[in-house]
């Protein structure tokens, strides 16, 4: 029987198609890793050999753009695609709809490698078809279900079209936002990826922590959401909205302070190293780590510029906390939904391992330069075979359908 004001989760269904189309996160997050190990094996050739595809976008735009539009918003939609039934009650987007929308996200990965061919608008315009249709769906979603509380949803999926929009808006010399942490579309992109880790992550980790302690008999659980949850949001939101409009404010140096004091506060409430024994676990905590870490280093970066560059604190937050997120987030998620044990295995381990590792080498890059491209193959090498890993170990629980379990 359903509480009284908790939305019935719907029974999944096969669709007659192959399997992978059953669920957003199976086609989403399978081509998200393989993407996010070929973006970097291709930016890892434009520093040590030169060269770029035929794009608009100079190297370090095609990189963010892509890191950030491409890769992080497959598993963004992976994610949602799967969570929306669970919010709703409806039905899960499948079958050839669920592929028409992979097809989107796939041409606007080509549309954007080959927009000094076909043009800056075309290139714009298929690019930002995907995002568009997948916002027009989860709104769908959300106001058939009557899911009113999940609504921000799509204002922070609108803030990412925005911010991608004007990416291409920079790319094509139409527009110039450049500051000291880079383009506004990437400074937007970054910022509510930040706020999405604070507010999702704020959910899941003790949630999932919770559930894990109370089945090992333990007295010590995760607070619940408070005060301290609720300074940390509003400092975080602060210090991401002047981020995007006013990075060289001295403001941002104190919210981002505060944020980072505030996350870390938080963090510490939800028991994380209580959780050694499963690193499914663990791994939520580490990655939420990245966050307080990376509003350090953005305080740091305004007060001491040349002692802290920064691209330190943008990667601390972009290969640290969201690029460990979303693997955390990716096999946890792969693992539950089909119908596997919530246990990371060895081969799990080793791709959390090799994520830290390529974060650590991506802010190292920046803080000693004399490294510097010694630093990025490290990082490249570790971040592309993370990624691969993923595809590999978890790609066959992608492609097959769920196994059936005896009643």
């Amino acid at each position: 029987m359903v509480k009284p004001g908790h939305t019935p989760i719907p029974r999944y269904r096969r669709q007659s198609g192959p399997a992978i189309l059953d669920q957003g996160f199976r086609p989403f997050f399978l081509f998200a890793a393989l993407y996010a190990a070929i973006a970097m094996s291709g930016w890892l050739h434009m520093l040590l050999a030169g060269g770029l595809p035929p794009t608009l976008f100079g190297p370090i735009g095609w990189h963010a753009h892509e890191m950030l539009y491409g890769f992080v918003m497959a598993v963004v939609a992976g994610f949602l695609l799967t969570a929306i039934p669970n919010w709703t009650g409806r039905m899960p987007l499948q079958g050839l709809p669920l592929a028409g929308l992979v097809c989107l996200w796939l041409a606007g990965r080509v549309a954007v490698s080959s927009s000094a061919y076909i043009g800056a608008l075309p290139a714009a315009l298929v690019d930002l078809a995907f995002p568009l249709v997948f916002v027009a769906i989860v709104l769908r979603e959300i106001v058939s279900g009557r899911n009113w509380r999940n609504l921000p949803m799509v204002a922070a999926l609108l803030a990412l079209t925005l911010g991608n929009a004007l990416m291409h808006l920079e790319a094509a010399g139409w527009t110039s936002l450049s500051g000291r942490f880079g383009g506004a579309g990437a400074r937007l992109g970054l910022g509510v990826m930040v706020m999405l880790i604070s507010l999702i992550g704020g959910r899941i980790v003790p949630s999932f922590t919770r559930n894990w302690l109370v089945k090992r008999g333990s007295a010590a659980l995760p607070a619940g959401f408070g005060t301290v949850d609720r300074l940390a949001l509003g400092a975080t939101g602060l210090a991401a909205l002047v981020f995007v409009l006013a990075p060289a404010s001295a403001m941002l140096a104190i919210l981002a302070a505060l944020a980072a004091l505030l996350q870390l506060v938080r963090l510490s409430r939800w028991q994380g190293w209580r959780t050694g024994p499963e690193p499914l676990v663990l791994v939520l905590h580490a990655a939420y780590l990245w966050l307080p870490l990376g509003f350090a280093l953005l305080a740091g970066s305004v007060v001491w510029p040349a002692l802290l560059p920064p691209a330190a604190a943008i990667h601390a937050f972009a290969a640290g906390a969201i690029g460990t997120m979303t693997v955390a987030v990716m096999t946890r998620a792969t693992l539950g939904h089909t119908g596997r044990t919530l246990m990371a295995d060895r081969a799990t381990c080793l791709i959390y391992a090799a994520l830290f590792i390529a974060a650590f080498f991506r802010i190292a890059a920046s803080l000693w330069p004399a490294f510097m491209l010694r630093f990025f193959e490290v990082s490249g090498v570790f971040w592309t075979a993370a990624f691969l890993g993923f595809a590999i170990v978890y790609g066959r629980y992608l492609i097959r359908p769920r196994p059936r379990t005896s009643s």
